[in-house]
Formats: C-alpha cells, sequence, structure tokens
C-alpha cells in the first residue's frame, strides 16, 4: 500500500551510510563466512558429526515445525517463527550452550502430486525446485542452522527409516499389564502360536475394514479436514460417501492413558493440552445393558458418563451403522406409533434403509454439527432396567458407530442434543436432577425422581449418585463402570502415489508380512499417470484404484521371506503425509547414520532427560496451532512406541511448545467486492482525522486478514531484503508485538526498524570517513546505570521470549548513547552483543570494525552488574501531620537516624513544625518520614 506521505528510503546517502546497498553486502559477505566456518555447526558426542574436543555438558535443541515447501515461496508471514527460533538460538549459544537448530522439509503431500497430474511432471523435480528457492529466501534471512543436518522427507535414507518405524510398530503389540508395546515375537512365544489370524489383529500396525470418506469423484478417500460441513470434497466440490474400506490402521487407542496424562509433564500451552485431551475424549462412567424382549438374546449396551441420570432415560438411539440395527427391525409399525417416528415409510425397514442412504452421504462433522435432529423408529422397545419401563429404539445420524458403543441412552432433560431430538420427536422430558428453571438442564444438581425398590438417588450429588448406581447395576449385573475414549485408531493409508510406500508385501492369503530390512527404502516406481482412477460422483458402489496399482512390475514381487521364493503382492496404498512429521525430530539428531535410526548416545546427549526435563525431548519447539492436536498427537504416539522397544530414552518428543502468532495483512476490495492490489492502493488521511482508501482514483474498502495470491496482498521477503535488508526485516518482525499474539503487517512501518539499526551504526562508525570513532573511556555513571538495566531487562525478556520489548530496551539505550554523544568501547560492545540475535550481519560487521578478529557468535551475552541496577538515590517524602511538606534525595542504605535528621533539618518542615513540640517522628526509610506535632 502506498501513502502520500510515506518516507522515502532512497535519498542521497553517503558511501558509509547503513542503507539497503550496504547492509545486502554486509549480509552476503557473513553468510558466505558462516558456511565457509560452519559457525553453526553443532558437534554430536559420536558419530560422524562428533567434534574434535569433548562436547559441551550444555545442550540446547530447539526446532521450528516441519515447512513444506510451497511452489508459491514464502511471504512476510511465513519467517516469523523461523526467526524467532533463530533469536532463541543465537542467545543460547552466546550463553554458552551447544546449540542444534537446523531445518528439513516436509515434501510428501497433495499440492505436489496435484502438479504432477496436471503437468506430468514428476512430483520430485517439482519438490526439489520448491525446496531451492525456499532455502534461497530463508539463507537471505541469515538464519543460523547446521546446514549439515538438514533433509527431506523424500530422500532415500529418510523414507528407509520412515519405513523402518513402520515395521518397528507393525512388529508389536501392546501389554496391557505392563503398560508398555512389546515386540510380537514375545506375543507368538506367550500365546505359543504364529498363526496370523491370532496374532495379527494384536499388532499396533494392522489392516482392518474401516468406514473412510470416499469421494468416487476424485478416486480417494479424504481425512475429515477435507470434506465440507455439507459432506462434500473440499477440492472440487464432489460427494463424498461413508464406505468400509481395507485400510492401515495405528492402533493410537492403546496410549491413550499415556497421551493423556503425560500432558502434565511438558511444558506446552494450557490451550493445546486441552485440545488434545478433548480429542482423546477420556470419559469415566459407566456401561450399561438394555435389553430387548422382542428379539431373543439382544440386548443393546450403551455407553455413559452420567449414569446418574438413567431413572431419566425415555428413548434409544443407534448409530445407522450398528450392527444390532437389522435384528432388531420389526415387520410392521407398532400400533400407535407416532408418524414423525416413520418418516412416512410403509415399514420400519423401509424407513431405515433410506435412512442409511441418507446418512451415508454425511460426514462424521456435519453428523454431529447439525442442528435438525433427523432419525426413524426401529419398531422396536427396550427396557431400561432401574425402573422396568419400555423405550423406544431409534436410528439417528447424531450417534456415530465410532465413538462409544454406537448407541445412547437418550436422557433428553439433561442432554441438549437428547433434547433437541425429542421436542422433534414427541418424546417425554422428565426431570431428574435439579437445577435451573429450564430444560435442558446441563450442569450438576442433586437427583430426584431416581428410585426403585432397591436403590434410591435422590438427594445425592452427582459424584455419589454415580458411584451408587454403578455399584447396583454391578450387583444385578446389568453394568459396569468402565472408561472410554473419543479416541479412534489412526487410519493411515492413502490412495495417493506422492506418498512413502508400505514396506509390507501380502501373501496369496491376504496375510501382511514385513519387508526385510535390508530391502528397505521401498521406492516409489515410475507410473504412467499419477491420479487415482476417477468414477462418476454419485457411484457410492466404486472401489478405489491408486495410481501404484498400475505398476504391474512393482506391484508382483518374488521374495524369500525364510520359507523359500514364494509370490507377493505390494500394497497400492501409500502413508500420509503425516509419517514423516511423526518422528523427523530424531533424525535431525544423527542424520547420516546408515546403521541406526540414530545412535543412542547422540538421542540421549540433545533429547535425554534432565532434572528440568523429565520426559526429556526437544528443548523449544515452534510452530503454529492449528498443529495442536493431529501432527502432535501423532509425534507423541510414534515416540512412545519407539521408547517402549528401547530405542530412545525420551519419553516426549517435545518438552515445551510455543505457538506463535501469525502476521496478518490487509486487503482491499472495490466496489464489486473484487480484491485489488494492496501495493498500488493509496491512504488519504483527512485533517480530521479520518482515512479512506483509493485505487486507480476510486474508494475501496479495507479488511484485515490472512496474506494470499488471491487476495493480491502478498508482501514477499525477497521484496524486504531488498528495500530495507535482511536486518531490518528480522527486526520488524520480533518488534511488532508479542510473539504468541497474530498482529498486521504495514510495510511502511518498517522503516522505523532501520532507522533504529542506522542510529546503532552511527554510534560505531563515522558515515562520512568510514572511521571507527570508539574510545577506551569509562562511561560515566548515569550512562553504565541505563546500560545494566538495559542488560537486565533485555536478558530476562530473551529468556521468556519477550521480542519485542526487549528491542524496545534496545532502542531506549541506543537514544540515550546517542543524546550523551557517548563513543565509550565499554559501552557500545554490550549493546552490539546484544543487538546481535536480532540482527546478526550488521552487529558481526560492528563487532570486527571494533577491533574483534573471530565471530561474536559465542561471544558471552553481556552480564548486568547488580550493583549498578540499584539507584543512586531515592526519593524520600517528608510529611508533617499526614502532610507533604518536603521531598529528600537520599541514598537506598539511609539509617533511621540519618533520614530524621535530614527531615527536621528541612527548612519547609521547620517552618511547619513553627516551634511545636515534636511527640513523635514515623520513619519508613528510605521512603517516608512522617512527623507528628
Amino acid at each position: 500500500m502506498s501513502t502520500t506521505d510515506r518516507p522515502s528510503t532512497s535519498s542521497p546517502v553517503t558511501s558509509h551510510r547503513y542503507t539497503a546497498e550496504l547492509a545486502a553486502e554486509i549480509e552476503a559477505r557473513w553468510q558466505e563466512r558462516w558456511a565457509d566456518d560452519g559457525t553453526f555447526d553443532a558437534p554430536n558426542p559420536v558419530g560422524d558429526l562428533a567434534g574434535e574436543t569433548a562436547v559441551s555438558e550444555s545442550t540446547y535443541y530447539l526446532m521450528d515445525m516441519f515447512p513444506y515447501p510451497s511452489g508459491a515461496g514464502l511471504h512476510v508471514g511465513h519467517p516469523l517463527g523461523y526467526i524467532a527460533t533463530d533469536v532463541v538460538g543465537r542467545h543460547q549459544r552466546m550463553k554458552g550452550r551447544n546449540v542444534l537448530h537446523t531445518l528439513g522439509y516436509d515434501a510428501f503431500g497433495l499440492p505436489a502430486e496435484l502438479h504432477a497430474i496436471q503437468t506430468g511432471e514428476h512430483p520430485r523435480a517439482n519438490t526439489l525446485a520448491n525446496i531451492a528457492n525456499m532455502r534461497r529466501q530463508l539463507r537471505r534471512l541469515g538464519l543460523a542452522h547446521d546446514s549439515r543436518r538438514s533433509f527431506a522427507t523424500i530422500d532415500p535414507d529418510f523414507v528407509r527409516w520412515t519405513q523402518w518405524i513402520f515395521l518397528q510398530i507393525f512388529d508389536s503389540w501392546y501389554d496391557e499389564e505392563a503398560g508398555r508395546a512389546r515386540p510380537i515375537s514375545e506375543l507368538r512365544e506367550k500365546l505359543g502360536t504364529d498363526d496370523p489370524a491370532v496374532i495379527d489383529p494384536h499388532r499396533l500396525a494392522y489392516v482392518s475394514e474401516s468406514p473412510v470418506n470416499w469421494c468416487p469423484a476424485l478416486g480417494t478417500v479424504l481425512s475429515n479436514e477435507e470434506v465440507t460441513a455439507e459432506g462434500r470434497s473440499e477440492r472440487g466440490n464432489f460427494p463424498v460417501f461413508q464406505r468400509n474400506l481395507r485400510q492401515w490402521q495405528m492402533r493410537i487407542t492403546a496410549y491413550a492413558d499415556r497421551l493423556v496424562d503425560d500432558l502434565e509433564r511438558v511444558d506446552w500451552p494450557e490451550p493445546v493440552k486441552l485440545m488434545q485431551r478433548n480429542w482423546i475424549g477420556r470419559s469415566h462412567g459407566a456401561e450399561v445393558d438394555f435389553d430387548v424382549p422382542a428379539v431373543e438374546n439382544a440386548t443393546i449396551r450403551v455407553f455413559t458418563t452420567r449414569p446418574d441420570t438413567l431413572f431419566g432415560a425415555t428413548y434409544m438411539v443407534l448409530a445407522p451403522e450398528h450392527e444390532l440395527v437389522d435384528a432388531i427391525l420389526t415387520d410392521e409399525w407398532p400400533d400407535g406409533t407416532d408418524p414423525r417416528w416413520t418418516a412416512g415409510a410403509a415399514s420400519p425397514s423401509e424407513a431405515v434403509a433410506a435412512y442409511r442412504h441418507a446418512a451415508a452421504r454425511k460426514t462424521d462433522v456435519e453428523r454431529q454439527e447439525n442442528k435438525d435432529k433427523t432419525g426413524v423408529f426401529t419398531g422396536a422397545f427396550a427396557v431400561n432396567p432401574v425402573n422396568g419401563e419400555r423405550v423406544p429404539v431409534f436410528v439417528a445420524d447424531y450417534v456415530l458407530v465410532g465413538y462409544g458403543t454406537g448407541a445412547i441412552m437418550a436422557v433428553p432433560a439433561h442432554d441438549e442434543r437428547d433434547f433437541e431430538f425429542a421436542t422433534a420427536f414427541g418424546l417425554p422430558t422428565p426431570r431428574v436432577v435439579t437445577g435451573g428453571d429450564d430444560l435442558p438442564w446441563t450442569g450438576d444438581g442433586v437427583a430426584t425422581a431416581s428410585a426403585n425398590d432397591e436403590v434410591s438417588l435422590d438427594g445425592l450429588g452427582v459424584a455419589e449418585a454415580k458411584s451408587r448406581i454403578i455399584t447396583w447395576l454391578e450387583e444385578k449385573g446389568r453394568g459396569t463402570g468402565t472408561t472410554t475414549y473419543r479416541l479412534r485408531d489412526w487410519l493411515f493409508s492413502r490412495q495417493r502415489y506422492w506418498g512413502e510406500p508400505f514396506p509390507i508385501v501380502f501373501d496369496e492369503d491376504g496375510h501382511p508380512h514385513a519387508v526385510p530390512d535390508h530391502l528397505l527404502p521401498v521406492e516409489l516406481p515410475d507410473v504412467p499417470d499419477y491420479s487415482p482412477r476417477t468414477f462418476e460422483p454419485d457411484d457410492v458402489t466404486s472401489e478405489p484404484e491408486p495410481p501404484l496399482g498400475r505398476a504391474h512390475d512393482w506391484l508382483d514381487v518374488e521374495l524369500d521371506l525364510g520359507d523359500g521364493p514364494r509370490r507377493y503382492r505390494r500394497d497400492t496404498n501409500t502413508m500420509p503425509n503425516w509419517a514423516g512429521s511423526s518422528w523427523y525430530q530424531l533424525r535431525y539428531l544423527d542424520p547420516h547414520n546408515a546403521d541406526a535410526l540414530v545412535d543412542p548416545a547422540n538421542e540421549a546427549y540433545w533429547m535425554g532427560p534432565t532434572d528440568a526435563k523429565s520426559t526429556g525431548g526437544v528443548d523449544l519447539y515452534v510452530g503454529g496451532v492449528e498443529h495442536a492436536v493431529l501432527h502432535l498427537l501423532y509425534a507423541r504416539f510414534w515416540h512412545k512406541v519407539l521408547f517402549d522397544l528401547g530405542h530412545v530414552s525420551s519419553e516426549e518428543p517435545f518438552h515445551r511448545l510455543f505457538n506463535q502468532g501469525y502476521i496478518q495483512a490487509y486487503a482491499f476490495t472495490d466496489a464489486r467486492g473484487t480484491y485489488v492490489p494492496a501495493d498500488a492502493v493509496v491512504e488519504h488521511v483527512a485533517d480530521d482525522g479520518t482515512t479512506t482508501y483509493t485505487y486507480e482514483g476510486s474508494p475501496v474498502s479495507r479488511e484485515s486478514g490472512k496474506m494470499g495470491k488471491s487476495l493480491k496482498n502478498v508482501v514477499t521477503p525477497d521484496e524486504m531484503y531488498d528495500e530495507f535488508g535482511a536486518d531490518t526485516f528480522r527486526v520488524y518482525e520480533m518488534s511488532m508485538g508479542p510473539l504468541d499474539q497474530s498482529r498486521p503487517w504495514e510495510t511502511r512501518a518498517v522503516v522505523g526498524s532501520q532507522r533504529f539499526l542506522q542510529r546503532v551504526w552511527r554510534l560505531v562508525v563515522d558515515e562520512e570517513s568510514g572511521d571507527v570513532k570508539v574510545d577506551d573511556v569509562e562511561p560515566d555513571r548515569d550512562t553504565l546505570r541505563v546500560l545494566h538495566r538495559t542488560i537486565d531487562g533485555v536478558s530476562a525478556d530473551m529468556d521468556a521470549l519477550r521480542f519485542n520489548t526487549a528491542i524496545a530496551k534496545l532502542i531506549e539505550l541506543t537514544n540515550h548513547l546517542t543524546k550523551a554523544s557517548v563513543t565509550s568501547r565499554s559501552a557500545l560492545e554490550p549493546l552490539v552483543l546484544m543487538l546481535a540475535p536480532f540482527a546478526p550481519h550488521v552487529a558481526e560487521e560492528l563487532w570486527s570494525l571494533l577491533g574483534h578478529d573471530t565471530s561474536l557468535t559465542r561471544a558471552a551475552f553481556p552480564q548486568a552488574d547488580p550493583a549498578l541496577l540499584v539507584a543512586d538515590t531515592v526519593t524520600c517524602v517528608v510529611q508533617v501531620q499526614g502532610k507533604v511538606r518536603a521531598k529528600l534525595d537520599v541514598s537506598p542504605d539511609v539509617t533511621d537516624d540519618e533520614l530524621t535528621a535530614l527531615a527536621l533539618a528541612e527548612e519547609n518542615v521547620q517552618r511547619s513544625i513553627d516551634g511545636r513540640e515534636v511527640r513523635k517522628v514515623i520513619v519508613r526509610a528510605p521512603k517516608l518520614v512522617n512527623v507528628v506535632v
């Protein structure tokens, strides 16, 4: 966006002024030197990255969330987190720690595959080009990365170990008694069999028929996040159907309790912990059995977190997919059936069939969020075990087969969804918990109308009522106390080409077998077409045919897995793009190790548990909150499996998590609502302060939101490098506001950061001659106090990631030094060192000009002198009869007697006493004296 009074950054300057041109020359030179010298290389204790001397005992491992190399390149919002972690890493090095900081690329993904489908170009070629562009853009930022450790998830060595981890999970089972994963060989020994039909269902990675989101028009299964609330594909807006397909699953549910409980042991934002707890959805309650008398041996088991409300259950609901639906359907409607329950169908079977067809077109999200409750009566009744009353059984899509038991007892007086359904279908809503004036009441209260001849809950609070009814249910054999989870096993198959192939082959009976380690990695074959086979949008009976299904020479393979050469068939699915990001933190530690995922000594050195982090893990992990659930949950699961199997010493992958905010941008729309180029919009400020905007002379409206090409408001880092320099860009982004909050981008404000760096430059360099104007004269005491208060404040801010306030303090110090014309080395060198994490290139240049031959990368961060943090004098208020009569500048260490004498000798105090007797002197040294006469 332009403005009528925007300051110029290209006015004529002297040859030694810190301009964008000089900044670019300085930055390129120092980046080259850092690369040549391996300045940011972090030595390992063992292996090819080990140093020549013993490694430091003090380590700091920090990470950025895995970036995906987009073809569009970076905009100015993307580097925010990268700059922040670079600031942290540089500061930690100056505190004497061995810092591991690098960056790899999460390179498998749908965008590259779509590009391949559209252009015919292999996704690897496009992906590598995108990585090269991103590396170029990030290099210009001057990030202090150990480039030796960088990789992409598509690298064959990385794919090999991703597949190896999958096989570790495949060859494991979860021992509930031991509370950990164990090798599958131990299960074979325990059960005394190697029959796949017995062993395979226990594996942590297994194949099963699973309900998925099948989109025929795209020819692929979609994740819930890729399906709109209307039950259509986010890409193309095609119909999506619920289908049962044979898919790989990860038994993450076995780790549900540990995934919840260990959140208490990591330093994560509480909102993220809450999101993970909610996603896992651990619920304590009871499973209760409702008999269906008309059908032999038919019992509907439900799970409820509120068994204390059983007396208020007036109907039941089964998910449309529930296995009992067909068994309990009646041939005709019972006499007196409410017409609202039949959906106009002639029989229950006809109504349920139509309803199931409609439900199959909805996603789980749509089914749960739908406020208009729908359903049909099965014609069957169940018996409430606590009062013997018959309750009608419905089929409704707001109940999901994958959650709990796929059936619920409905207590409409105390559940919002049940109440909405009961209202729509004319069902009774008796209150069984006191509280609130209106129904539904979902809060706590006292049980009422909840008694039979054997048990009474009336008058009990929720906890006591739950305990008593569970005891009664267990005594009667009608239920049991239990815990359930919202978390489902992780669907791990994708019908796509651009992903890691499964290191599995299937025998003629369909049983899976691990590919031997020496044959890893299993690499993707070349295929004639990267797109899966597509079908008519409404072809609900179609079956997936992934691109790998056409690679016949690759698909069918002969292997000797121990019982002679046999023919096997590979899996035509690939792993989801979550796979690589579920373990990459480990490969950074030992990226070239051909013999192990990571050498145990290197893993223990960087990630092992310590007193400060009992679970071990990465010291600081920075990224957006959008990954609060899935990525973090999956990474924790994989890491815990590896811990159980003895491959790592750390129990958690990430000890401390920080979610940075986002850089937003203004976008502008014309009268038609069409976005116009933001950089061509002119701002007008009227005399009364009113601001308006125009584009090509016509008024436009401003809105704030994300930055993107479609909004025509993208600003790239390359533009900032060229106009201001990378250091100015870094300082501006870190000074915009608290790191964890979002903030709007404003290009015209960047010049303020440039002017700050120019003032720092002028403190050291004479702009006319280029001479260094620094001396060894000690600064005065006032300057020393300002300096050391700044050091103390900046140090605290750096540790707390308050980078914006740290920069504000550096600006205040710079202004003081400028105003006082300070040229003292002992004042300017600490300023340069404190500036270095934020503006490393200009800081290195100034450090060199100050006479230092080596990089300041590992120079000690300044330490504040405690003696200079204490004020030389404080102001003491002197009161007479409670009224202020004088103010004294005194030493902070002044004694009560000294302060009394000073106060009584003060002229205004003597005038106020006016010869009267001083009855009492109250002293609160050094701030207050109160004279009572």
